[in-house]
């Protein structure tokens, strides 16, 4: 019993050190794998599933185990069970001890003297670099506009704040990923909802027009409405018909209610199709610096 609630708790994963502590033998250990209630992930690391039925977080989690008391899930590994970016085929990453142990086959170890107490949060039993310190650590492999896309996406989602993100590089010092992570919080990191939403912003800055509102939520007789950009002062609202959110019978029922609304309270509407933010972007900015003239 006692296995099956610490197994439930992790992912479905389990450290020999712990099935010791829960009262299991070498002998007993060694029978469940045998019998096939256990089933060796790493050295030291066990699952109650098949591996190849594990989750994404338990194949991370068991990683962490592997390496021992103290090591911390990190960089591209973190990212992905904040889901902060996709996950993909490469080997977890784990923080350990600059002095830690052997190497583990299909686990990519960063030897480090320590990370800050307050970088590391604990989820289902794994320690873990908190998204800020992930969104740090994998600044230096992402190039720019991508490194932006996903810190946008995170704030628009409540995964990442500015005021996180300006911590955690209060601290990072000669941090490989510091320099890059700065630039995108100097930049401006707006949260956008779509890569649609985040080209169309992308342009306005680089035109030189006014910033606008980003996803405001606005009350309109008894309704809540979010738009995608609003220029508040000249009541002038752009959406962008994206892939995302715009296609399909019912998308475009809501879309035409929402236009609807903000138009009866003297909003002027502009929509922009992904088609012409991508092909006829000059064209896209024109429509919108003269409406905003």
């Amino acid at each position: 019993m006692r296995v099956a609630q610490l197994a439930a708790e992790q992912n479905a994963v389990v450290a020999r050190r712990q099935l010791l502590a829960c009262g299991l033998t070498s002998d007993a250990i060694t029978v469940r794998t045998r019998r096939c209630t256990l089933f060796r992930v790493y050295r030291g690391v066990y699952a109650v599933l098949r591996p190849d039925a594990l989750t994404l977080e338990g194949r991370l989690a068991a990683a962490v185990l592997a390496c021992g008391r103290g090591a911390v899930l990190s960089h591209h590994a973190a990212a992905a069970w904040w889901k902060l970016v996709a996950s993909d085929e490469r080997a977890p990453e784990v923080i350990v001890a600059r002095d830690g142990g052997r190497k583990i086959a299909g686990i990519q170890a960063h030897r480090t003297r320590g990370v800050d107490r307050r970088d590391v949060w604990t989820r289902a039993g794994i320690r873990i670099t908190s998204p800020a310190r992930a969104a740090l650590d994998v600044a230096a492999q992402m190039p720019h506009r991508a490194l932006r896309r996903m810190l946008r996406q995170a704030q628009a989602e409540g995964r990442l704040s500015v005021g996180q993100l300006r911590d955690v590089h209060s601290r990072a010092g000669r941090h490989p990923g510091a320099k890059a992570l700065l630039a995108v919080i100097a930049d401006g990191p707006t949260p956008t909802r779509s890569a649609a939403e985040d080209l169309l912003l992308d342009l306005i800055q680089d035109a030189g027009l006014p910033l606008p509102e980003v996803n405001p939520l606005l009350r309109l007789d008894g309704t809540t409405v979010m738009p995608d950009f609003l220029w508040r002062a000249q009541k002038l609202v752009v959406e962008v018909d994206g892939a995302q959110f715009h296609r399909g019978a019912i998308a475009k029922r809501d879309d035409a209610q929402r236009q609807a609304l903000l138009e009866a309270h003297g909003q002027r509407v502009l929509r922009v199709a992904y088609e012409q933010l991508t092909g006829q972007p000059q064209q896209t900015i024109a429509r919108i610096a003269h409406a905003l003239a």
